[in-house]
């Protein structure tokens, strides 16, 4: 019988489909009678073909199945269309990656197909946390949304559950949990907390600074309103200089302990007190700069001592992407008073949370009521159990830790190199390479990093450029993320610089 379109449409996920029964019927038979050898003498094989089955795109199987039987090949609309099309009801100021935009149509762990065909490497996209697609987190979100989805003034299991799994992993002082739907509204309900509590207005941000897009989340971001079309620094904001041994003033021996000093001095010289410092362990807008070791164990108690609290950002820090340290601010040897959390803890579902202590709860609870439509709904809490579940199961973090080791080695084997890598930083798979005209001048080179970063996408590798002068490499990739595809990276970028000397 000849085969149907409607067959050649699944065809690429009944050779997948099958690959799973079989090395599913080969570790069955391992368990129940490991002395058959022939049950399991394909089972390598077999796991092979199907990580390399996921790295081909279904649209490039599809097509190449219809070519084979001679059906026509379907043509893609074309990218300036489509950009035509989304101008047209979309402002251009949500912008577009890369030179020449990519039209997305699935992805799978840590791989993104396009329109065409083509399967991109995904070593950018730190929301999808555990992997794009992963089935146990799709698994969770189908079951509950087909059940329940609700808000919080009703009673439901998950909520509880959720809030207890996900307070276990901090100390014992922070056990109290608010659920938002991002970490721009976990930023903006922070602030709040701090000022509830302190009955202080006066805020300390850290210089490029990211905090959020709601109006507070601006307010306390430099990278934003310290932009050039950015509205400003308002008078409530104190800005302490980032301390950053790359660039900055203080070598590493003693510059977390010198820029913490001066920040000190900005608060004792302030009109008021400060009600919060707020700061991520690593700065990622500003070019994944890690705060210089030991500058939050002089802050904090400096900032607590005039009566405020400490604030860590953890949105994209946290949930084991340092490999080493769960959360962030444990690199730092300190405990914060108020956490944020948001991007990866839904792997791509809106979710966010604020996690305090006992007392700060209190202070904000003499205030007016909180709610949120959709915080700690059914369907969030179900996702957030999933996400937890994967890191835990596939023991991520140290997959985390290894592969980023290998990954940063890499790197510093390229600017060993290269004299236009001036800086390797970061921890895990957290990292930032800058780009700069000479590694003796320290000149910022944004012309070089985004024709690295757009020569990457040409060879369908997916990384970007952040940093005040948009000069620095940014690879932030799901946690699935393995040495070969780190390897795959910067062979690539070698490559690239290769060919450019």
């Amino acid at each position: 019988m000849p085969i149907n379109e409607k067959e050649i449409a699944v065809l690429y996920y009944l050779v997948a489909a099958r690959l799973c029964i079989s090395v599913c019927n080969s570790s069955h038979s391992r368990k129940i009678n490991s002395a058959n050898k022939y049950a399991f003498v394909s089972e390598n094989q077999a796991w092979a073909l199907l990580q390399q089955w996921l790295r081909i795109n279904p649209i490039a199987a599809e097509n190449s199945f219809r070519s084979a039987i001679g059906l026509p090949v379907e043509i893609p609309q074309s990218v300036d269309s489509l950009i035509k099309a989304r101008h047209k009801v979309i402002s251009p100021i949500l912008a577009l990656s890369y030179s020449r935009p990519i039209h997305m149509t699935k992805a799978a762990f840590q791989y993104m197909y396009d329109a065409c065909g083509n399967t991109y490497l995904d070593a950018y996209n730190n929301i999808p946390h555990v992997g794009h697609s992963h089935p146990q987190v799709v698994a969770a979100a189908q079951g509950q949304i087909a059940k329940l989805n609700t808000n919080t003034r009703y009673l439901y299991d998950l909520l509880t559950e959720y809030a207890e799994r996900l307070l276990a992993r901090f100390p014992d002082s922070l056990n109290k949990v608010y659920f938002v739907n991002s970490g721009s509204a976990a930023s903006d309900l922070a602030i709040r907390l701090a000022r509830a509590h302190t009955g202080f207005k006066n805020l300390m941000v850290i210089e490029h600074g990211y905090h959020g897009n709601t109006q507070m989340g601006v307010d306390i971001s430099d990278y934003k309103f310290g932009a050039k079309a950015g509205p400003g620094q308002k008078d409530h904001i104190l800005k302490a200089a980032i301390p950053d041994t790359y660039r900055g003033k203080y070598n590493a021996d003693n510059a977390g302990k010198m820029y913490a000093r001066e920040a000190i001095e900005q608060v004792k010289h302030s009109d008021s007190p400060v009600a919060a410092f707020i700061s991520e362990p690593i700065l990622g807008c500003a070019g994944q700069v890690p705060l210089a070791q030991g500058y939050l164990k002089e802050i904090y108690p400096a900032i607590r001592k005039q009566g405020g609290v400490c604030i860590s950002d953890e949105v994209q820090t946290g949930f084991g992407r340092l490999g080493e340290y769960f959360w962030g601010y444990e690199a730092q040897a300190v405990v914060p008073d108020i956490i944020i959390l948001g991007k990866p803890m839904g792997n791509g579902h809106p979710l966010g949370a604020v996690i305090t202590t006992t007392e700060i709860a209190e202070s904000f609870g003499k205030g007016v009521e909180f709610f949120s439509s959709f915080g700690g709904n059914p369907v969030s809490c179900a996702i957030g159990l999933a996400v937890l579940a994967v890191i835990e199961a596939e023991n991520l973090p140290e997959n985390t830790r290894l592969v980023g080791e290998f990954y940063k080695a890499q790197f510093i084997n390229l600017q060993n190199e290269f004299p236009c890598i001036g800086d390797v930083r970061g921890t895990g798979l957290f990292i930032g390479v800058e780009i700069v005209k000479n590694n003796d001048s320290l000149e910022p080179d944004s012309v070089l990093a985004n024709l690295i970063k757009n020569e990457l996408r040409n060879r369908h590798i997916l990384i970007s450029t952040d940093g005040p002068f948009d000069s620095v490499l940014k690879t932030k990739p799901p946690l699935c993320f393995t040495k070969a595809n780190a390897q795959q990276v910067t062979d690539q970028i070698y490559g690239i610089l290769k060919k450019l000397n």
